[in-house]
């Protein structure tokens, strides 16, 4: 009787880690991770019990903050200088990543914003915004595909937003792109469903990062009144969403947007 008592505690116990760290044992990817939003993404799948690798394209400094932040939570972490436009990269990218173990999770999170009518906007404005926020996550995603399908059940989380759903002036490319993911994200769920992948989209909306300082004090009062919930949301908010999908209780859930924007969108 002692030891089945034992048992059960044991087995209580395992339940509990894997309900406080439900990625413990997994190995994420996550592209443009030294700040904003896909830093927070990196730190919190650190907390929920992953090894996480820090992809950033020229930031090694704001990388190795990050890692750090990652190591300090009790997980493995590497960081991976890697340009996500360049298909030779990207693969290095994913052979450097197994330094943790086969890739169970990757999140497309990399990308760059841009404001600007289009009558102002260049052929290499568009490619550049193109280039980061869907070539990129096109690459990578053909990338990671021979690492996740030898896993069981592995996890894509596309980063996109609530202008590629509904479009914004002054962002006609940068919706393009994001939509863009949007759709790419639909098509692939539905491609990779016999495999056990599944693949999501987080579509946040104005979230206060670097990507808002473009805006003027005015222009950040218009948008936040527009917001239901009348603030901006916060990256962690952002990264919660991610560690969510990346995890079993969205074991069933696939080529669906996650939209985490104060209900802007609704």
């Amino acid at each position: 009787m002692e030891r089945s008592s034992e048992n059960t505690r044991d087995t209580r116990e395992n339940d509990s880690i894997k309900l406080e760290r439900p990625l413990l044992g997994k190995t994420a990817i996550i592209t443009g991770a030294s700040r904003g939003i896909g830093a927070a993404i990196a730190v919190a799948m650190a907390n929920a019990g992953a090894r996480v690798v820090v992809n950033h394209r020229n930031s090694s400094l704001q990388a190795e903050q990050v890692r750090g932040e990652c190591e300090r939570l009790g997980t493995d972490a590497i960081t991976v200088q890697a340009d996500i436009t360049d298909k030779r990269q990207v693969l290095r990218l994913m052979e450097a990543a197994t330094e943790l173990g086969l890739p169970s999770i990757l999140v497309n999170n990399a990308g760059t914003a841009l404001y600007r009518m289009l009558e102002d906007t260049t052929l290499e404005d568009y490619e550049r915004v193109i280039g980061s926020n869907l070539t990129g996550t096109f690459l990578c995603t053909k990338a990671v595909l021979p690492y996740l399908q030898r896993r069981d059940g592995g996890r894509i989380i596309n980063i996109s937003s609530v202008w590629g759903i509904s479009g914004a002036a002054g962002e006609s490319v940068y919706s393009a792109a994001k939509g863009a993911v949007i759709a790419f994200t639909k098509a692939m769920a539905k491609e990779l469903g016999s495999t056990g992948v599944t693949v999501n989209t987080i579509a946040p909306g104005a979230v206060d990062t670097d990507m808002l300082q473009g805006l003027t004090t005015e222009d950040r009062e218009i948008v936040q009144n527009e917001i239901p919930l009348q603030r901006f949301g916060t990256p962690t908010e952002v990264a919660e969403a991610a560690v969510f999908l990346a995890s079993p209780k969205a074991a069933y859930i696939t080529g669906t947007v996650l939209r985490v924007d104060g209900g802007f969108s609704s």
